[in-house]
């Protein structure tokens, strides 16, 4: 077995095991210190000497790694030694832990950050390195970060998934944070989101549409990643972007699981988030753009959720629909302090032929921009105002 095959083995299986470990009712920050020591193990019996089973034998010595923990834990605090007993030789457990093991990892007490960055190390099977490489922190730093984040939830028993909403908030966010280095986290969020997806069909009151919702989502919004940027990096606005590069086959994957979610009768804001996407992905040309129907999922949004966000972008909508003046209207009534709201204004000031205030607005949103490209561009769209003023 060569090295990479090693490796990506080892990155399917590692969360697995973990889940076993944990289900069984060990201590999550001990059992993934165990599946870790199992791991690297396996880095050097495995290119010579393959395993029949792998996942068993990481199990195995994984379970041995965790007893001599616990082993090493009683001694030293005097206390009653917990026990698990190895797992048997034979068939392995083939029970789907991914549910169980990112509602542990996005435990309420850890901030989004470290939730994220321990779902990666956990359930993605990413190693310490990638995963500073991803943030573009050092390595030290993530390992710190990490081990914060076990520590908090060190004790904690976890026999059941936890809330599903906290999970999918944590997958939303990582998915948000796109492509920060050689690893896609959104690429990542999306191949956890499906994880999540097979595994929640398995639960006594059925699958949560919302989960199919943010899968949908996702390959709305990431079908037009080829397109968000040109080839020097610049930005691209949505109404600006070439739609022959747009992803079809993953718009069309998009629209049929939130066709499938939507036909569940339970809507949840992921799944009118996606359909105001399909609506985007759906338009030949800007020019055709369904904005009516688009302002009613908002309208449905808003209903959903009380997020300045949505009422910024609602604005945008009201100001396709019925003019400018009425988008500035919408937008008077949301916070101002919102990182895009300069940006949104400046929008609709163009288009209400306000260009000094247009001006004003874009250079502010360039002030405020959390990215290099989307600065660049609002810097551009200002000085395009004022060489044609």
């Amino acid at each position: 077995m060569d090295h990479d095959a090693v490796t990506d083995r080892m990155r399917t299986l590692a969360p697995q095991v973990l889940g076993v470990l944990v289900r069984r009712g060990a201590d999550f920050a001990t059992a993934e210190d165990a599946v870790q020591e199992a791991l690297i193990e396996a880095v050097k019996h495995w290119p010579e000497d393959p395993p029949d089973d792998p996942k068993a034998w990481l199990l195995r010595v994984a379970g041995r790694k965790l007893i001599d923990a616990q082993r090493s834990e009683a001694a030293r605090r005097r206390r009653e030694e917990r026990v698990h007993d190895e797992p048997p030789p034979g068939p392995t457990e083939q029970a789907d832990d991914t549910l169980l093991l990112l509602s542990r990892c996005c435990h309420p007490a850890l901030s989004p950050a470290s939730a994220i960055a321990l779902t990666l190390r956990a359930v993605g099977g990413l190693t310490t390195a990638q995963i500073a490489r991803a943030f573009l922190v050092p390595e030290a730093t993530m390992a710190q970060r990490i081990s914060r984040a076990k520590r908090t939830i060190t004790g904690e028993r976890f026999d059941r998934p936890g809330e599903v909403r906290a999970v999918l908030h944590v997958l939303y966010l990582m998915f948000n944070e796109g492509f920060t280095g050689e690893i896609s986290l959104a690429d990542e969020a999306i191949r956890l989101t499906r994880q999540l997806t097979v595994a929640s069909t398995t639960r006594p009151e059925g699958a949560d549409p919302e989960i199919a919702g943010l899968l949908a989502l996702m390959l709305l919004h990431h079908a037009r990643r080829g397109a968000r940027y040109t080839a020097s990096g610049e930005l691209v606005p949505l109404d600006e972007q070439d739609r022959s590069l747009w992803d079809t086959a993953m718009i069309a994957e998009g629209v049929d699981v939130l066709q499938t979610a939507l036909s569940r009768d339970r809507l949840g804001q992921y799944q009118v988030q996606a359909a105001i996407a399909a609506l985007h992905d759906d338009a030949p040309t800007a020019e055709e753009t369904d904005w009516p129907q688009i302002l009613e999922w908002y309208d449905e949004l808003a209903e959903l959720t009380d997020s300045p966000v949505v009422a910024l972008n609602r604005a945008v909508a009201v100001g396709q629909v019925d003019g400018p003046r009425a988008g500035l209207a919408a937008l008077a009534d949301v916070d101002p302090g919102l990182s895009r709201w300069d940006a949104v204004a400046a929008h609709l000031h163009e288009r209400a032929d306000d260009v000094d205030r247009a001006v004003e607005h874009y250079t502010a949103a360039a002030d405020r921009a959390t990215s290099s490209a989307e600065r660049t561009h609002l810097i551009k769209q200002a000085a395009r105002l004022r060489a044609g003023r």
